[in-house]
């Protein structure tokens, strides 16, 4: 994956949901009720040791994993690793940091290859350090940014954007975009839209929520999030390199007109292929699955409105999983059909976030009201989960 999943959104901005009556999925509609998932392979042979100490029972706030042995983790106070599914971390920190937690931002291309930003919280939001390895963790170098907060997202081990957060008022949201091409040492303001800064723009306009950047090439790149008005799909993009930025068309959902929509997620499986996830709220609560083959010049609506859709994970260009409070909603061909799986284990309002590497094995972090964190691990693509954690 090259996302790190965590329960809270990106930049500091928590949308809070009431829970709505879950809606019986209508009858035009393709569901399966029993999947056919392929078999899970036995267990192969223990990888080597990791040379850092071993955390016992890691506290996570976030997970991230690459495939299906190697992960990275955040908690409170440590940046972890694992290279065995979970069951056993690694303490990979920086030397010297000893709070992280939801105060910084982890993003790994690879389990060699993964980049930490610090805030500098004397001069936010125009300051921070980033941490950079590519030996997986045993080794980092840092340097300073011209910004505190943001979405990281690399492309490969060279070439990366930020989408930087500015602050948050009113319904507005003030951002810079920066492009790197050096791994992280140096970034170049492509684009701000602070009005009190004399440079600013407004092709990417100040109103509205900006949850995340999400990156094609280093020419194309897309800014997704909501704006309160309804029926309108808060979705911007760039042509050249995030100089300017035009408001992208998509298709409404049913009856979507006087609905709030927020999106959620926009994920690229590959450089032409890419999903995006847009919630829908009005009296009930669904979840609209978009699809795209051509690098995003047009975004298709899928069949499936998810009723109560939350988390979704984009695998491949077919593959993806969507949890919905209850069970989890699986597609094999790039959501136009799903099969649902429900779980043996009710996560319920503990359920964090999840992550999976593939259909047949994933995670889910939870967090129960006396604070206590657990991880699960699936690998007959969500029927049934043992905890690995603690």
């Amino acid at each position: 994956m090259t996302k790190l999943r965590t329960p809270m959104l990106l930049m500091g901005i928590f949308l809070i949901i009431s829970a709505c009556t879950t809606p019986a999925v209508p009858a035009t509609q393709t569901v399966e009720d029993t999947p056919t998932l392929a078999p899970y392979p036995n267990d192969t042979p223990s990888p080597p040791q990791i040379n850092a100490p071993v955390v016992e029972t890691p506290s996570l706030v976030s997970i991230q994993f690459i495939n299906s042995l190697e992960g990275w983790g955040v908690t409170e106070t440590r940046i972890v690793r694992t290279n065995d599914s979970g069951f056993t971390w690694y303490n990979v920190t920086p030397p010297g940091i000893t709070e992280t937690g939801y105060n910084v931002d982890l993003y790994a291309i690879d389990p060699s290859n993964a980049w930490l930003q610090i805030p500098d919280v004397a001069n936010y939001p125009n300051a921070g350090n980033l941490y950079r390895t590519t030996d997986g963790g045993l080794t980092w170098t840092s340097n300073s940014v011209p910004f505190s907060r943001g979405h990281i997202a690399f492309l490969d081990a060279n070439n990366g954007w930020v989408l930087a957060d500015l602050g948050v008022g009113a319904g507005s949201n003030a951002v810079a975009v920066y492009q790197t091409t050096d791994g992280g040492v140096n970034w170049t303001q492509k684009y701000i839209n602070d009005p009190n800064n004399a440079n600013a723009g407004d092709s990417l306009p100040l109103g509205g929520l900006k949850y995340g950047l999400a990156p094609v090439d280093m020419q194309t790149a897309f800014v997704y999030g909501v704006v309160y008005a309804p029926g309108t799909i808060y979705l911007f993009r760039t042509d050249d390199g995030g100089a300017t930025w035009a408001q992208v068309a998509a298709p409404l959902p049913p009856n979507a007109e006087n609905a709030e929509l927020s999106v959620e997620q926009l994920e690229f499986v590959s450089p032409g292929n890419g999903f995006l996830a847009v919630r829908l709220t009005s009296d009930t609560i669904q979840l609209a699955i978009y699809v795209t083959n051509d690098a995003g010049n047009t975004w298709t609506l899928t069949p499936t409105l998810i009723p109560d859709g939350g988390s979704a994970d984009f695998l491949s260009v077919n593959d993806a999983v969507v949890y919905n409070g209850q069970q989890f909603y699986v597609t094999r061909d790039a959501a136009r059909t799903w099969s649902i799986i429900p779980p043996d284990v009710q996560f319920g309002e503990t359920f964090a976030v999840m992550d999976f590497s593939d259909l047949s094995t994933g995670w889910v972090l939870t967090y129960d009201p006396t604070s206590q964190r657990s991880l699960y691990r699936s690998v007959d693509g969500g029927t049934t989960w043992f905890p690995v954690v603690p």
